[in-house]
């Protein structure tokens, strides 16, 4: 059982829970990023369903083929996170070792991760599905394509030129899919049929529904989740996943059994990109930048994987950073410039080591100073090519961590203050664009004006 989830001691209470009949029937997996909770998840899933009271990873029975292959029916997932990411590095490593079983299959898994979001479960009769059924289809049949072309002979294709040029095309419309398709909150109406869903009879032993990232629900969906949860059907097992425990809404929480997955120590994450990517090459260490990058505080707290994984996104983090930066510093100089219109003699300390610390940064990219807020946010734009691949949310995310590093040790109420209204007003244009659909440029616009009058004001 879970043999293949490396360096994770929940795996063992797992074990230990399935074994002695005391798994709970409502789960929540949380810790960080890439520390393999939705992997156990599907694992779990897999082991439920097995016909082997042992459920070795190669047990041969029809149910853990379909659950390897991620297309057995007592298996429902949903909820938000990257997904193109994983598909290009799983490809990357297919085209390293085409002839292998495992890469093969894990490219796959990685490409049915995201189409399984838009199962029919979910999103039965929903407007936005005939928008995006095109590229859906689309990819099914690439998958198709992929699969009996990779699968010709036992050794594997001995042409991998063709395979690479299908998973190109794969990856341009998965990065598509992801940008239109999915959401960054879930909404009500897939709880309330993933619930329906769950009530029915398993075509198999049992059925599990996996929620990703179950802390970003609407307020209806959560009210929902907490229906089924009270009283689940014996034969579903429901695991949610998260970050951070306290980010789950204590009366869900009360009825969910916690496995806290660690964040594995550098040596450990490397091993895992050896023998999961295939990939041991000097991108391991160019793909985190280190403190001589200063890229890099936020990405490294995520860990090695998952700064592996954003190497491969179209526009990588360092392309992000100096365009973070120039924000940061047109904001700062366009709200001090205000005080100094109000006849404020001296500028507050925290807003000058906004200025001293990002716009040198800026600078150096080649980013002209500029008080104008609209030519602020068409640079930005521009080098962003609109925010594609639902990069949006890092750029926020930057911001944050840039304005920590401005701070530096502060700890005074000025700069708690002034750190408050940094993260206020970066999760509102989060959720304007993530739940609200609106565009990158007008939730942009909007938190520039947000922030400018709201700094010039303290």
């Amino acid at each position: 059982m879970f043999e293949n989830i490396i360096a994770q001691d929940a795996v063992l209470q797992l074990t230990e829970d399935i074994l002695t009949f005391r798994l709970a029937p409502s789960m929540l997996f949380f810790g960080p990023p890439a520390s393999g909770k939705g992997s156990a998840a599907l694992e779990l899933a897999r082991i439920l369903s097995c016909e082997n009271r042992s459920a070795p990873w190669n047990c041969p029975c029809p149910a853990c083929a379909r659950h390897r292959y991620l297309i057995h029916t007592d298996l429902l997932s949903f909820g938000s996170r990257p997904f193109a990411v994983e598909i290009a590095a799983s490809g990357a490593a297919f085209l390293r070792e085409p002839a292998s079983a495992a890469t093969r299959l894990l490219f796959i898994r990685s490409l049915r991760k995201l189409l399984s979001r838009f199962s029919p479960v979910l999103w039965e009769d929903d407007s936005k599905l005939g928008k995006i059924s095109p590229l859906i289809q689309s990819l099914e049949e690439e998958l198709d394509e992929f699969e009996a072309e990779s699968g010709q002979t036992p050794e594997g294709p001995g042409d991998a030129a063709p395979l690479e040029k299908l998973i190109n095309l794969i990856l341009k419309n998965a990065f598509k899919l992801e940008d239109e398709g999915i959401g960054d909150v879930i909404p009500v109406a897939q709880i309330r049929r993933a619930a329906y869903w769950g009530r029915l009879a398993p075509n198999g032993r049992r059925k599990v529904l996996l929620i990703e990232n179950a802390d970003r629900m609407q307020e209806g969906a959560r009210n929902s989740l907490l229906k089924i949860l009270e009283e689940p059907p014996a034969s579903l097992s429901i695991v949610l996943t998260c970050r951070r425990r306290e980010a789950i809404m204590p009366t869900i929480l009360s009825r969910l059994r916690p496995y806290r997955f660690l964040k594995r120590d550098e040596e450990r994450e490397r091993e895992i990109i050896r023998r999961v990517f295939r990939d041991s090459t000097g991108r391991i260490g160019e793909s985190l930048p280190l403190e001589d990058k200063r890229a890099g505080a936020d990405q490294a707290s995520a860990g090695l994987i998952s700064a592996y994984l954003d190497s491969f996104l179209p526009q990588p983090l360092e392309k992000f950073y100096p365009l973070a930066a120039f924000f940061i510093a047109s904001i700062a100089r366009t709200a001090a410039l205000s005080l100094k219109k109000k006849g404020v003699a001296e500028i507050p300390a925290d807003l000058a080591a906004l200025g001293a610390h990002c716009a040198p940064i800026a600078e150096a990219a080649g980013f002209e100073r500029t008080l104008n807020a609209g030519e602020v946010i068409a640079a930005v734009l521009s080098a962003s090519a609109n925010f594609e691949a639902r990069s949006f949310p890092r750029f926020l995310r930057l911001i944050l961590e840039l304005v920590k590093q401005a701070q530096g040790e502060k700890t005074g109420p000025h700069s708690i203050a002034h750190n408050d209204i940094w993260r206020k007003y970066t999760s509102r244009a989060e959720a304007a664009a993530g739940v609200w659909n609106q565009s990158p440029a007008l939730a942009l616009e909007s938190l520039f004006c947000r922030l400018k009058e709201a700094l010039a004001a303290v």
